[in-house]
């Protein structure tokens, strides 16, 4: 059958149509994006604008059209951090459904730390032993650990890249206090977390996602996407600590003009850079891989789950 996955993340409205049954992987076959930045569209009490709310409303109409126009047979819609943490979110919600006609399930932080740990165990396979899984979205961080295809622990952090720009980062280039008093913020909500996966030991293998992680590997020396999605693509600590502090001190115009980073997360890179720097140092990891997928995948294969498996 033909999916397709609505994600109204925090950064994106992307729909993703995929050709999938039971015991297959999905085959993308579409992909539509439209960059809103709901995180950023908040006002001063946290509620989304009404310009944020009109342009998601239309985004999605237009992502529906597009569902139809490619022949999908069910819509799977979810929404994340930025509609889950606004404070009318709610409201968002009806608005929404009454004027398109889509529900959106808003999937909770760990929901969404457990779909990506579920895409990255089915991604790696068995052999990747214990597995950690690293997510930077635009809200916020998810971890997960395990050993299954279910995590033994599973962690959402409000550390996402948009939203700590918007509130950290002001300036373009930013300011070195800026910089110094984010980075310190970053580590200590991340090191409250770390003896919660510390007691299941040492993992097997250690996985970033999200188009953050991706990023900030391209511009270390990992291969372009054009080369496809089988090519090896790996991020080490060392690496990263050389590119933060050049990070800091370009502006947005000038990282867009880095290799595979766009226009419109170039001024987020940063708070990234420095959420995943303090995450590999703070979990001991040198090298991590890059995985190519993560929620919107996770998605799509625990619905298969639920399908009826085809008749031999």
């Amino acid at each position: 059958m033909r999916l397709g996955v609505l994600d109204v993340g925090s950064n994106t409205v992307h729909l993703l149509v995929v050709d999938a049954h039971p015991g297959a992987r999905p085959l993308p076959a579409y992909s539509h994006k439209a960059e809103l930045r709901l995180a950023e569209l908040l006002d001063e009490a946290g509620a989304i604008n009404d310009a944020g709310v009109e342009r998601l409303e239309a985004t999605v109409h237009e992502a529906l059209q597009v569902a139809e126009d490619k022949g999908v047979e069910e819509v799977l819609p979810f929404a994340t951090s930025a509609i889950r943490e606004a404070t009318n979110g709610e409201e968002v919600l009806r608005r929404i459904a009454r004027e398109t006609g889509v529900e959106l399930r808003v999937l909770s932080g760990e929901d969404e730390a457990r779909l990506t740990f579920l895409a990255a165990r089915r991604w790696l396979g068995w052999s990747s032993g214990r597995l950690l899984v690293l997510d930077i979205g635009g809200g916020s961080l998810e971890i997960a650990y395990g050993l299954d295809e279910e995590p033994d622990a599973a962690v959402s952090l409000p550390l996402g890249a948009g939203r700590l720009t918007s509130s950290g980062l002001p300036g373009d280039p930013p300011e070195s206090d800026d910089v110094r008093a984010l980075r310190r913020r970053v580590r200590a909500e991340i090191a409250r977390v770390v003896s919660e996966f510390s007691r299941y030991g040492t993992p097997d293998h250690v996985v970033g996602t999200s188009k953050t992680f991706k990023q900030l590997a391209r511009i270390a020396g990992a291969a372009r996407s054009a080369e496809g999605l089988y090519v090896q693509r790996e991020l080490t600590r060392k690496k990263l600590e050389e590119w933060v502090p050049r990070l800091a001190g370009m502006s947005a115009l000038e990282r867009a003009a880095l290799p595979g980073v766009s226009e419109g997360r170039s001024r987020q890179l940063l708070a990234g850079a420095l959420v995943a720097e303090a995450a590999m140092d703070l979990f001991g990891v040198e090298t991590l891989d890059i995985c190519p997928w993560a929620l919107r995948e996770g998605v799509i294969l625990r619905r298969l789950d639920h399908l009826p498996a085809p008749t031999p």
